[in-house]
Order: structure tokens, then C-alpha cells, then sequence
């Protein structure tokens, strides 16, 4: 009996297996990246469940959530857990300060992608029920990988996504994009337009220490990052 898989056009065809996967899990971009941190895993659940592999699936834009939240939620009801187990959207969260108020943001880490760890047939299709369970989503695209037989995640880029979808248990510092020696303008508050030398980072505040030259003396003056520019940007 043929299957939705086995009936999908040419073009169809094409395009599925023309299906990119997101920048971030390339494997130029992950080689060298994986630290000390995969050994915090170790003592989790197991990176990939015995007999299954993670693959990546395109959605739709800013329905990452919402796809993984309904699959999930359809799988318990079909009671298909033996075929699908974990899905994942990985964020990364972090702490900006404006105003002396400190602002959390999550952002997706793999925009438009959703990772799915499931087990395929002994022929590398996608489980019948599994597959018109999720092709019947809304938001869902593809997977990674040719018609009906989606492309397996290497363990490198399997370690890579888990750990940027832990969810820390402490906030990040906040980033500052400057660095101490840097040159920099002002251009928020009363010392605008003056140039300077930045001195120290402050993370933890949110604050870059600039030394500027004023009335020939250099003073240390604490600005918050959004207030001063790199004087080769402007």
C-alpha cells in the first residue's frame, strides 16, 4: 500500500530534499565548539535514546513554540512515545540594562527549526502514523533530508543543541560588546560627543568604565553600553 511519503510529487520531492539545515548546526560551525559543559550530561538523560536519532524539522516562522507544543501534546494523546520522544526549541536567554533596569530576553538559538528525537522504520521512513501526525500540523515544513527519509543530526551537532537548550540555572551575565583599550563617542548624556578610552567592563551592572580627557585631565566616567558608539562606527 503506498503511503503520502511514496505519492509526493517531483517537485514535491525537490524541494524536501533541497531543504537546508539552520546555519547553526552546520557542521563547519560546530566543530571545536563543544566544551567541558558536555560532561554535565553525562549524568542526564542520555543524549539520544537507544534506537532513535534527532532530526531537524522546518517550520514556519515564529511557530517554533507552537509546533512543539502541539506535537507533543498529539503524541501523548495517539500514545506514540515509543516513536517520538523529546522535541525541542533551543533559546538562549540574556540580561540587558537600560536606564539602571535590568531586562531579561529569550531568542530562538535555530530560527524556523524545531529538533525531534524519534525512530525511524529499518528502511528509513518515518513511521506512518508519526508521519501524517505531523505533516497534519500547522506551521509544519519538512525535515532535513530527502523525501520521507530525514538526515540524522551527528553526535557533535547532537551535543551542540542539547546544550544550548539546558536552561541555565543562573541568568547569563550581561554581553558587552566593547573592549578594555577600545575607542569610543559618547552619545547619550551630558559628556555627548566627547571621546574616550575604554578602562574596565562591569558586566554585572551593565557598565563600561571610559576614561575621557576633561579640561586636560582623564576622568573615569561609568556609562551604560547603549550610551557610548565605537569611534570607527561613527
Amino acid at each position: 500500500m503506498s503511503t503520502e511519503q511514496d505519492n509526493l510529487t517531483p517537485e514535491q520531492s525537490q524541494a524536501s530534499t533541497e531543504t537546508q539545515p539552520p546555519a547553526n548546526v552546520s557542521e563547519g560551525s560546530l566543530d571545536g565548539r563543544i566544551d567541558e559543559r558536555v560532561d554535565q550530561l553525562a549524568d542526564e538523560e542520555p543524549m539520544v535514546m537507544p534506537g532513535m536519532n534527532w532530526f531537524v524539522l522546518r517550520v514556519a516562522s515564529n511557530k517554533e513554540g507552537y509546533v512543539r507544543d502541539t506535537l507533543l501534546r498529539k503524541i501523548e494523546i495517539e500514545g506514540l512515545k515509543h516513536l517520538v520522544n523529546r522535541i525541542l526549541v533551543p533559546t538562549e536567554k540574556k540580561k540587558t540594562v537600560r536606564g539602571g533596569k535590568q531586562k531579561i530576553t529569550e531568542s530562538k538559538l535555530y530560527p524556523g527549526y524545531v529538533f525531534v528525537e524519534m525512530r525511524l522504520e529499518d528502511d528509513g521512513r518515518i513511521p506512518q502514523d508519526v508521519f501524517f501526525l505531523i505533516k497534519e500540523t500547522t506551521g509544519v515544513g519538512d525535515f532535513v533530508g530527502t523525501t520521507g527519509r530525514p538526515a540524522p543530526l551527528a553526535m557533535n551537532e547532537v551535543e551542540k543543541m542539547l546544550l544550548d537548550s539546558r536552561r541555565p540555572e543562573e541568568l547569563p551575565e550581561i554581553r558587552l560588546v566593547f573592549q578594555k583599550g577600545e575607542a569610543v563617542v559618547i552619545k547619550e548624556g551630558p559628556f555627548e560627543g566627547y571621546e574616550g578610552t575604554v578602562d574596565e567592563l562591569l558586566p554585572e551592572k551593565g557598565l563600561v568604565r571610559v576614561l575621557v580627557t576633561i579640561f586636560g585631565r582623564q576622568a573615569p566616567i561609568e556609562l551604560e553600553e547603549w550610551q557610548i558608539a565605537k569611534a570607527d562606527e561613527v
